[in-house]
């Protein structure tokens, strides 16, 4: 028979980043080792208050559907979370509780983009930003973050790609795939367009605990005037360890929430019952276990850094959050598809081609310093001679 598939899949690609994770683990099947710095996940286990508050909710019978918007006890401990951190009044009923922070980004999306709209996405980006507008019909239009200018915005560019069609503007702040964290200053400055232009922000913030050095994360959501057109979106899975877990939520106006639900009620229903339960535990009972994944984070991250730039024909920016590095291989003459290949193929060590992220991420590769030290320094000198082969011929 002839398989019919709908022609709108045609404008989704699939993942670059689960394209290479396949091929690493298909050579680990054959019996090969490979290093893996192209998934963005903890390596970390997830803290063991929360398992044990997954283990009793279990035990409790708390295994059956809960409201479509998430347990009470969930969303106000989110909504106090960004109270108390991030500086946003939101109340319990201003939260949707969401299967991971992908589901999260459907339902926003879904809910704000008619076809033929035009949202302004960074480039480079995790993809979910291209992908999921052009399954809406909406048209995804890219604005650069560049190297040289430590991955911040450029204003006058944004400025020339607002049109009449353009209803949202998304940050992802700190940064996947750059590990760049947008200053304060250009948030401000951000504000003012938006509200000028009479635009909505969707900010990604998943990465916001993984910050370095002192660098400060802002939400946007906090600046004046800015709460009533900001989709705060965050999620469980980097902070705390807990991605095969799937807990993700947005933080908007009740309209939206309300409307996003209708979204959300479609197509999961409700986050797990028992995982709500563990994402309380782990936003009302945190001690020190995050600030401790994040000392464990730059320790490898300044490692890392010191020795990609001290390899002759690549360099990287120090990344202020989130956990990874972005490799400028540009001068090495090949495509970053190529050089992820040959350095899989040849070095057995996993990454990212840049171009995965958009245009602007070609001439790069993105490496996770999600790993533990010992491999990261196992694969920063798998690299440097896997480069040094390369540029001797």
């Amino acid at each position: 028979m002839e398989y019919h598939i709908a022609a709108r899949m045609d404008r989704m690609a699939p993942s670059g980043i689960r394209k290479v994770n396949e091929k690493a683990l298909a050579m680990e099947r054959a019996g090969e080792r490979v290093l893996h710095f192209e998934i963005g996940r903890p390596d970390f286990d997830t803290p063991e208050y929360i398992k044990k508050a997954a283990k009793e909710a279990l035990a409790e019978g708390k295994v059956h559907y809960t409201s479509n918007f998430g347990t009470m006890e969930l969303r106000q401990a989110i909504a106090d979370k960004l109270k108390r951190e991030n500086h946003i009044d939101y109340k319990a009923t201003e939260v949707l509780v969401t299967v991971g922070l992908s589901e999260a980004v459907f339902a926003v999306l879904a809910t704000l983009l008619d076809e033929g709209d035009e949202i302004l996405v960074p480039d480079p980006v995790w993809l979910n930003y291209i992908n999921v507008p052009n399954l809406l019909g909406a048209k995804a239009v890219t604005y650069s973050l560049k190297e040289e200018n430590g991955y911040q915005m450029d204003f006058d560019e944004i400025r020339a790609k607002i049109t009449p069609k353009t209803r949202a503007i998304v940050i992802v702040t700190p940064n996947n795939p750059t590990g760049g964290v947008l200053e304060e200053s250009v948030l401000e400055e951000l504000a003012e367009i938006v509200k000028a232009n009479d635009l909505m922000v969707i900010a990604d913030e998943i990465y916001e605990r993984l910050v370095y050095d002192g660098c400060k994360h802002v939400s946007i959501a906090s600046l004046p005037g800015m709460k009533e057109r900001t989709f705060t979106m965050n999620g469980m899975s980097k902070a705390y360890a807990m991605d095969g877990w799937r807990l993700g939520y947005v933080a908007a106006p009740e309209e939206y929430i309300t409307v996003m639900n209708k979204f959300h009620q479609h197509n999961t229903t409700c986050a797990p019952s028992f995982v709500q339960a563990a994402a309380t535990a782990a936003l009302t009972q945190e001690g020190d276990e995050v600030k401790e994944m994040v000392k464990e984070y730059q320790r490898r991250r300044d490692y890392a850094v010191k020795a990609i730039n001290e390899i002759d024909g690549i360099s990287c920016l120090c990344p202020k959050g989130a956990f990874y590095i972005f490799i400028n291989c540009k001068k090495l003459g090949k495509s970053s598809a190529e050089l992820a290949q040959y350095l899989l193929e040849e070095a057995k060590i996993a990454l990212v081609p840049g171009d995965v992220f958009g245009p602007g991420g070609e001439g790069y590769l993105r490496m996770s310093f999600a790993n533990s030290y010992e491999n990261i320094v196992e694969g920063c000198a798998k690299l440097k001679e896997a480069v040094e082969r390369l540029t001797k011929g």
